[in-house]
C-alpha cells in the first residue's frame, strides 16, 4: 500500500476554528438561527440552579441606571424585576412571584441600540458603509467617551471586560495550549485588529472632527466583547441590536427553551412603536433570579469566547474536524463536484458532540476524499447520480481502513499537543478553588479530550470490524444475484 499518496489524498485538520467563518466574517459574526440573548456573567461557570444566592443592592451607577428608566417609563415601582448584585455580577432580581410565560419587562425600541440607532446619529453619515456591528461598536466607543451622551448611564454600567477568552493574558491563554479555542481566540483577535486597522484608515483618520476622543484597539476590543456578549440578534429583522436593562439577564442551563423574547407592536391601533418583550420561562419566586437560556446550541468553547463561562453538561463539549479534498489529489476536480453536488465543498467541517454520533455526512465525505486507485472507478460520470449513496456504506476495505488510521492518527496528534492529561486536567476540576479564567481553561481542555478519546474510539472500533463489513462489490454482486445470503458464490449451470 502506498501510504505517502494514501496521506496525501486525506487531508484532516483538528485544528480549525469552529466559530467563526472568516472569510464573509460580517455575515457570521452576530448570525444565530434563534433570537438568542447574549450576556456576560463574571462567573467562570454559569448559573446551575434557578435559585440564586443572596442578592445585594445594585451599585451607584445601576441605581442612576433605574431612575434614568423610571424617569422615562420604562419602569415603575410596580415592575416585577430590578437589577441587583448577584454572584454573576448584575442580575435581574423579582420583586415579587412571577408565573412562567409571564412578561417581566418591555422596552420601547427607541432605547435600543442598533445600527438604525447610529444612521440617526451625527456619525451616521460616515458609517451608512460599514458592516453593522462595526458601526455599533465605533458608535458604543464614541458615546462611552461623550460626558455628554444621552446614553450615559447605560454605558456606565457596562463592564470595562469580560471573562471572554478575547481579554484574556498572554499567560492565561496559555493555559490553553493544544485546545481548539486558543487557536480561535487569536484568530478572533487578529480578525477585530485587521478590522480596526481598517476603521482607522477609512472613518478615524479622515473624520477627526467628529471624534473628539482617540479611539483604539482597546476601545474597538470592548465594543466587540460587549456585542458578542450582549447583543441581541435576530428578533424579527433586528440582525444586532443592544437592548438596555434587559442585557442583564443571566443564564441557567436548567432552563431548556429559548422561547422568551419577543418583539411587539406599542399600544394604539396606528401605532409604529415596537416593544421588546421578555417573559420569564420558568416560574420564579420573589427574590430569586429571573434566567434564561442563552443558547441551547452552543458548545463551550462558544460560551467560553462570547461570554467568559463553561457549563459542567457533558453535551457542551465538542471538537470540529475539518476534512478537505487536496489539489494535488488527481481525482480532486470529480471529488469537488460530488461534494458540492451534496451541499459540502472543498473544505468541510464537522462538529462532534460528546456523547452523540458523528454528523451524517461525515463518512461519506471521508469516504470520498480517501478514493484512490481501484475504488476511483466510483467517480466515473455514469455513478454521478448515484456515488453519495454507495458512499454512506463501506466502499472498500483498504479505504475504510484509510480513514480509520488517519483519524485515528489525527486524534493522537492532537492529543499531545495539550501541556496536561485529561486526568490532571479532571483532578484539578475536582480539587476547585481555581481561578475562575483557569477554570474555563481547565474545563475546556478535559471536554475536548473526551471528545478526542471518543473520536478515537469509534474509529478504533471500526478498525476491529474492518473483515465482518460488506464493501461495495459484495453488495454489487448480490444485487446482480451472484453472490449468496451467506456470501457464498452463486455458479449458474447451464441447462
Amino acid at each position: 500500500m502506498n501510504n505517502g499518496y494514501a496521506l496525501d489524498s486525506l487531508t484532516l485538520s483538528i485544528t480549525r476554528n469552529m466559530l467563526f467563518h472568516f472569510k464573509n466574517p460580517q455575515n457570521s459574526l452576530f448570525s444565530h438561527p434563534k433570537p438568542t440573548f447574549h450576556l456576560n456573567t463574571r462567573a467562570a461557570f454559569s448559573v446551575t440552579s434557578l435559585h440564586s444566592a443572596k442578592t445585594e443592592p445594585p451599585p451607584p451607577e445601576v441605581e442612576s441606571f433605574w431612575r434614568w428608566l423610571s424617569e422615562q417609563g420604562v419602569v415603575s415601582p410596580k415592575s416585577p424585576v430590578r437589577p441587583a448584585t448577584v454572584p454573576e455580577g448584575l442580575g435581574l432580581v423579582a420583586q415579587r412571584d412571577i408565573a412562567k410565560n409571564e412578561v417581566v419587562l418591555e422596552v420601547p425600541n427607541k432605547f435600543w441600540i442598533n445600527p438604525d440607532t447610529v444612521a440617526a446619529s451625527e456619525i451616521g453619515g460616515v458609517c451608512s458603509g460599514l458592516k453593522p456591528w462595526i458601526s455599533v461598536a465605533l458608535f458604543l466607543i464614541r458615546e462611552k467617551k461623550r460626558e455628554d451622551s444621552p446614553w450615559r448611564v447605560y454605558l456606565d454600567i457596562l463592564p470595562d471586560s469580560t471573562d471572554s477568552t478575547v481579554f484574556w493574558s498572554e499567560e492565561e491563554l496559555a493555559e490553553l495550549q493544544g485546545s481548539q479555542l486558543l487557536s480561535t481566540t487569536l484568530g478572533v483577535k487578529e480578525y477585530v485588529q485587521n478590522e480596526y486597522l481598517n476603521l482607522e484608515e477609512e472613518i478615524l483618520l479622515p473624520h477627526k472632527q467628529l471624534f473628539a476622543y482617540s479611539v483604539t484597539l482597546d476601545d474597538f476590543l470592548w465594543a466587540f466583547g460587549i456585542l458578542r456578549s450582549r447583543a441581541f440578534s435576530r428578533l424579527r429583522g433586528q440582525n444586532l441590536v443592544l437592548i438596555p436593562l434587559a442585557d442583564l439577564i443571566n443564564h441557567s442551563p436548567s432552563i431548556t427553551t429559548e422561547d422568551y423574547a419577543y418583539e411587539i407592536k406599542g399600544p394604539g391601533l396606528f401605532s409604529r412603536n415596537l416593544l421588546f418583550s421578555l417573559r420569564s420561562p420558568v416560574p420564579v419566586k420573589a427574590g430569586e433570579q429571573v434566567l434564561i437560556q442563552y443558547d441551547l446550541s452552543k458548545s463551550n468553547s462558544e460560551l467560553a469566547l462570547d461570554y467568559g463561562f463553561v457549563e459542567s453538561k457533558s453535551d457542551r463539549n465538542a471538537y470540529t474536524l475539518t476534512l478537505e479534498i487536496p489539489e494535488s489529489d488527481p481525482f480532486s476536480g470529480d471529488k469537488l463536484d460530488i461534494a458540492e453536488s451534496n451541499g459540502l465543498g472543498e473544505t468541510a467541517y464537522f462538529d462532534i458532540v460528546f456523547g452523540r454520533s458523528l454528523p451524517p455526512a461525515m463518512l461519506p465525505y471521508l469516504r470520498l476524499v480517501a478514493l484512490r486507485e481501484t475504488d476511483a472507478f466510483l467517480l466515473e460520470s455514469i455513478f454521478r447520480n448515484t456515488i453519495w449513496g454507495h458512499l454512506e456504506l463501506p466502499v472498500s476495505r483498504a479505504n475504510e481502513e484509510l480513514i480509520c488510521r488517519v483519524v485515528r492518527d489525527a486524534c493522537k496528534t492532537a492529543l499531545s499537543g495539550y501541556h496536561t492529561t485529561i486526568e490532571e486536567d479532571e483532578q484539578l476540576l475536582q480539587e476547585g478553588n481555581l481561578d475562575p479564567r483557569l477554570r474555563i481553561a481547565v474545563g475546556i481542555r478535559a471536554g475536548e479530550k473526551r471528545v478526542l478519546q471518543q473520536i478515537d474510539r469509534i474509529f478504533k472500533d471500526r478498525e476491529l470490524e474492518l473483515d465482518e463489513l460488506e464493501y461495495y462489490q459484495e453488495r454489487r454482486l448480490k444485487d446482480l444475484g451472484l453472490v449468496g445470503e451467506q456470501g457464498e458464490i452463486i455458479f449458474w449451470e447451464p441447462k
